[in-house]
This record gives C-alpha cells, sequence and structure tokens, in this order.
C-alpha cells in the first residue's frame, strides 16, 4: 500500500520487475472488422522518459492508449508495462498507473472531494483525507473540493481530473489533451507541475496532445502515427532537422498535407466505445487487490 506523501511520493517503484521497462511494445495490431486502427507497431519507453504520441485524428492513439491501459484486447502482438502482459495480468501493476483526459467523465454527482476519496481508496493509499487534502492544495483545487463535480467548469474538471492522475503518484502517466479547456495561465502552470512531477518522482509520462508548444516543453521524444503505423520516432529536435522546419506544428502540418484529399477509412462502430470503456473499466483496473 502507498502512503500518501508529497505529489512525488509513492513506493511504486519497488514493486514488480525492478529492470523491466515501463513501456514495452512489440508489433501490436488492432483490428475493427475492416478498419485496422492500429499496425503492428513497436516501440519502448525508458524509465523517467517524457513520451509525446502524435498523430491526426483516426491515427490511432487512443486505440493505443487503451491497450496500454489494459482495457483493450490487441488484435495482436504484445504490451507489458513494468514486466506484466497488459491483455492478462495488467493487476499485477495497475497501482502503479494512472491516466487522465478531460473526455472521461468522474461520477458526476459526488462532489470532488468524495471522487477523490474514493479513488485514493481504490488505490490503496493510506492517510487519504491527508493525501487529498495535500494534492487539493498543491493544484489549486481546494476551493472546489465540495463542490458536485458535474457542475464545474471544463477547465475545472480537467484539473480534478489531473488531481485523480496524481492521487497515487504513478510511476507511470498517461495523459490524453492534459490542458484542454484551460486558459493559457493554468495551462503553463499545469505544464510547470507535470515537469515537476516527472523530475522528482522520476515518473515516465506518455502524453497524447495537439498542442504541439505543450509537445515540445515537455516531451524527450515524439512517435508519430499515422493511419495506426508510427512513421517518426525521435526527439523534437530531430524531427525539426529532419524536415527543415521551426516547429513542430510546421511538421505536423507537412505530414498531415502532403496526402491532402485523401480521406480516412470510416471508423468502426466499436471504436467509439473506447471512452466508455476507459471510464468504465479504468475504475476496475484501480479497484484491483
Amino acid at each position: 500500500m502507498r502512503d500518501g506523501g508529497a505529489i512525488g511520493s509513492g513506493q511504486g517503484a519497488s514493486e514488480g520487475p525492478s529492470a523491466a521497462l515501463p513501456v514495452a511494445v512489440r508489433d501490436l495490431t488492432k483490428v475493427y472488422g475492416t478498419v485496422t486502427a492500429v499496425d503492428r507497431i513497436s516501440f519502448t519507453i525508458e524509465p523517467g522518459a517524457t513520451v509525446a504520441l502524435l498523430g491526426g485524428n483516426g491515427a490511432g492513439k487512443t486505440t493505443t492508449i487503451s491497450m496500454l491501459l489494459g482495457l483493450v484486447v490487441p488484435t495482436a502482438g504484445e504490451v507489458r508495462v513494468f514486466g506484466a502482459n497488459m491483455s492478462s495480468n495488467r493487476y499485477q501493476v495497475a497501482r502503479r498507473l494512472n491516466f487522465q483526459s478531460p473526455y472521461v467523465d468522474m461520477p458526476m454527482r459526488l462532489t470532488v472531494r468524495q471522487n477523490l476519496t474514493v479513488y485514493a481508496g481504490l488505490y490503496g493509499i493510506l492517510n487519504v483525507a491527508e493525501r487529498v487534502a495535500y494534492i487539493a492544495e498543491d493544484l489549486q483545487i481546494a476551493p472546489l473540493l465540495d463542490r458536485v463535480t458535474g457542475k464545474l467548469s471544463a477547465g475545472q474538471k480537467t484539473r480534478v481530473g489531473l488531481a485523480k492522475a496524481l492521487l497515487n503518484a504513478p510511476d507511470l502517466l498517461l495523459l490524453d489533451e492534459p490542458t484542454a479547456s484551460l486558459d493559457p495561465d493554468t495551462a503553463d502552470w499545469i505544464r510547470q507541475k507535470l515537469q515537476s512531477f516527472g523530475r522528482i518522482k522520476g515518473a515516465t509520462i506518455l502524453l497524447a496532445s495537439h498542442n504541439m508548444a505543450e509537445v515540445e516543453r515537455l516531451a524527450d521524444r515524439v512517435i508519430l502515427l499515422e493511419a495506426g503505423r508510427i512513421i517518426e520516432d525521435g526527439t523534437p529536435r530531430q524531427l525539426l532537422k529532419a524536415y527543415g522546419r521551426a516547429t513542430l506544428e510546421e511538421v505536423f502540418l507537412q505530414i498531415a498535407r502532403r496526402n491532402e484529399g485523401a480521406r480516412p477509412a470510416a471508423a468502426h462502430p466499436e471504436m467509439a466505445r473506447h471512452g466508455a470503456a476507459i471510464a468504465a473499466a479504468e475504475t476496475e483496473t484501480e479497484a484491483a487487490p
């Protein structure tokens, strides 16, 4: 069980196979009907790295993250997180992970305090009230604690979601658009918090974002997906040099527009269930013994 200390505290680093990589993906594939959402991708992520997973709509980012969380079973290939096969043994490492997305809601009728208390309990955190109070103060959501979650603004929900994601000081933090709906000042402050968390905790962070300036600031490495395949994998500086561009946004637009006029394959209906799958199964994952 975890102590509920400071934002970068936790004892997860001693759990599980100490030599295992945070993420190891091999020939990962997911097919929905006639649509190949992810097409034989392979990559690893080193401890303490911050990696951005980029791509246009339908590139396979959400499907990849869902498989990394063990919420979607691959058609072929393998995902290992800290050595555990996420298709068959995700409970072994579930408490070392966390996930945040502004597109996945927490229970709307509970107060913020109640939500954070429930999640802290599911993660086996000791001194729950103390930990909730600390994380709320640290992320400046203390005035929201007794408000009903469903009545918060989009930006407030994003901050509360991040507080939930940092409750257990995870060794692997997965983020989907972590600063969506935030004003520029708050977004900048959240980025500083994420950088501080990664540095103090030594955590590994994988983020999906359409904010290229955010990616340039946070990421050590960029994995770029197109039609379910990895087409680039390198540091932001390497990508800028390879494409002769000044910003990652220019690189992204060049890649996105080189096939301008081509229409992506129609999405299979089952792909629309990802958000619901994450919302429903995340709690099951966190409640693992």
